[in-house]
């Protein structure tokens, strides 16, 4: 219900804007258009590849591998798997539910999408040339590690 409600102010706020100045509602659309065409590549193989990965492995290997009792293997798992992943947010947390519905646990989730959004293995080489080897590493080791306490952080709360 609260998917039409926005579409609902959205539409309102597009008609006002059109009204507004045409010309600029244009190339608003246009560019919005422009993004959406660059994110679907993006979103259709992340979600091409956990669909294949959902159908080759049920939930009883889902619940093995990173399920609540897998324990700190699991965790470690769920940790190098999302810092050298390099999903998107809106991609990430759809993929966390899908993967929690199927048997994984809630501490190793939670580790998997703070690693897969803080640790940047794969956008390593970009940050080196900004920030330094040093820095780049350091920010990593660090995120990985944090990443731990936020998977026993949610473990604590969601028990």
């Amino acid at each position: 219900m609260d998917t039409y409600i926005f579409y609902g102010i959205a539409m309102v706020f597009l008609t006002i804007s059109f009204r507004k100045d045409k010309g600029k509602t244009r190339i608003a659309l246009k560019k919005a258009w422009k993004s959406f065409e660059n994110l679907l590549p993006q979103l259709f193989s992340v979600l091409l590849i956990v669909g294949l990965m959902l159908s080759v492995m049920n939930a009883d290997v889902i619940s093995k591998i990173i399920g609540g009792d897998s324990g700190l293997v699991g965790v470690a798992i769920a940790a190098v798997v999302g810092a050298i992943t390099l999903i998107p947010p809106y991609v990430a947390f759809p993929t966390a539910a899908m993967l929690l519905q199927n048997g994984a646990g809630y501490m190793q989730i939670g580790t998997f999408v703070s690693a897969l959004m803080m640790v940047g293995i794969a956008t390593m080489p970009v940050e080196i040339k900004y920030f330094g080897k040093k820095m780049t590493i350091l920010r990593n080791v660090c995120a990985f590690i944090f990443s731990f306490f936020v998977g026993f952080i949610i473990k604590l709360v969601v028990g």
